[in-house]
């Protein structure tokens, strides 16, 4: 009998000719291989190379999903159905027309989860969309059933640190567990989303990729989209170029779209930030082959966080050199709500979201916003998050300080901008000076600035209002 070959085919990409030889079988240890070599428990994890570099791939089209709800609520107090819904609203528009924020994950084990999904659902929005995230159990199963839900998350935890230590079974067990879970999904047409767990801790080879060419042959076979989530449940992955897998970013994705055969739209990649890697992360995955990034508003996730979903909107435009219709102001927007309304304290320098993200102390930064404000800000933040740049008067500011806070603060004609050598600016350094030489240590408050500007523009005989 002759020997059945491979088909090769054409990449349009590369516009080469490809033969791609896809034979992983799953390798059925009796012992879990947890990579001592690289993770130590009792030294800081390694990170190794061996130079073997795979391609860059940015898909066609990338966009983001969210796991505010899910990921996101299982470090907070959890939102109420209303603050989901409010929550979700704003993600439609932040996302804009073409609905880069493509999906939003979210529970179903409690009433007001399901409450929010109905209510997520009545807004009729194309995106997000609404999916849910279920335990591979036939329990779980039933009430993505009961939900009418289209496309349902499915943890199928990969690496032999949870399949031996937390299942209790063989890599064999756990793929046949999954795979009867995914069978009945499909059976009722609902659309898998298959969460690999702990990913960076996972033998990529003898486990990953042979599940995954399970994935999609059942694919194949039912004709239904079976997205495949790469999670870095312990922030371990590493992005850069020859580093070993199952550290490897790019090894990673290299390897699903490859070797398994998973088309860019069906991968995500799921990030943390336990090593302080969760965005150059998230946009490696982008890069090598993954359409989809998995973010949570703010960060805010198990332990460290997940990946903020605002730091990827401007990762995107900085990659496209467009935000394709996303409306970043929103972000502004989000954050004030996350403070005055849920209570949630945002750290000050956090970017693009701190309340000092775009504020200086220092007096010579100062001065060169006083020439150009180009100097020291990164973009136009009034312009994209509603935010001008701001100074803090301290005993560093200087006089350019000074002046640049009264031109921000008070509608001073163009032509009359306050400089440092102003008679009024000298006049409110005077007082600065005053209260730092007398043993203050605080930063001194815009109520306190303007009784001292009002009091300084009365004696020089000046008038300006206050910007509203």
């Amino acid at each position: 009998m002759e020997m059945e070959y491979r088909q090769v085919h054409m990449n349009h990409t590369s516009h080469l000719l490809e033969l791609e030889e896809h034979m992983y079988p799953l390798v059925d240890v009796e012992r879990p291989n947890t990579f001592r070599n690289l993770f130590p428990y009792d030294e800081v994890p390694k990170i190794a190379f061996n130079d073997r570099i795979v391609p860059h791939h940015m898909p066609h089209q990338i966009w983001i999903t969210d796991t505010t709800f899910r990921d996101g609520q299982q470090s907070r107090a959890p939102y109420t159905t209303e603050q989901i819904v409010t929550i979700y609203d704003y993600l439609h528009k932040l996302g804009g027309p073409h609905g880069l924020i493509r999906a939003c994950e979210f529970f179903l084990y409690d009433k007001k989860d399901r409450k929010a999904v109905e209510k997520c659902l009545d807004r009729g929005y194309r995106y997000p969309q609404v999916t849910s995230w279920i335990r591979a159990s036939k329990k779980d199963f039933e009430l993505v059933k009961s939900m009418g839900m289209r496309e349902t998350g499915i943890l199928v935890s990969c690496s032999d640190y949870h399949i031996f230590y937390k299942m209790h079974m063989t890599r064999r067990q756990a793929m046949e567990h999954y795979l009867t879970i995914v069978k009945e999904c499909l059976e009722m047409g609902i659309s898998p989303r298959c969460h690999l767990e702990d990913i960076t801790r996972a033998d990529i080879y003898g486990y990953v990729i042979p599940f995954c060419l399970e994935l999609m042959k059942l694919r194949d076979q039912y004709g239904i989209p079976i997205k495949v989530r790469a999670c870095d449940t312990m922030g371990y992955g590493v992005n850069y170029p020859g580093a070993v897998i199952p550290r490897s970013v790019p090894g990673i994705i290299y390897g699903l779209m490859v070797h398994s055969g998973v088309p860019s739209e069906l991968i995500e990649w799921h990030g943390h930030n336990d090593f302080y890697k969760a965005v150059s992360n998230s946009t490696t995955a982008w890069l090598y082959g993954a359409s989809g990034v998995n973010c949570s508003l703010f960060g805010i996730g198990e332990r460290t966080g997940n990946t903020p979903l605002e730091a990827m909107v401007f990762e995107y435009a900085q990659l496209r050199g467009t935000l394709n219709g996303m409306d970043t102001t929103v972000i502004s927007d989000l954050a004030e709500y996350y403070e005055k309304e849920l209570g949630e304290k945002i750290p000050p320098r956090t970017p693009f979201v701190g309340k000092n993200f775009n504020i200086t102390r220092a007096g010579i930064h100062a001065d060169g916003l006083l020439k150009n404000e180009e100097i020291y800000n990164i973009f136009d933040t009034e312009k994209f998050l509603k935010r001008p740049v701001e100074v803090s008067i301290s005993n560093t500011s200087g006089l350019a300080g000074i002046a640049h806070w009264i031109n921000r603060h008070y509608d001073v004609p163009e032509e009359q901008k306050i400089d440092k050598k102003s008679e009024l600016a000298m006049a409110v350094k005077a007082w600065v000076d005053d209260q730092y030489e007398n043993g203050r240590v605080t930063v001194i408050s815009n109520d306190e600035l303007f009784v001292v500007t009002d009091c300084a523009l009365a004696e020089l005989g000046m008038k300006l209002e206050k910007k509203q």
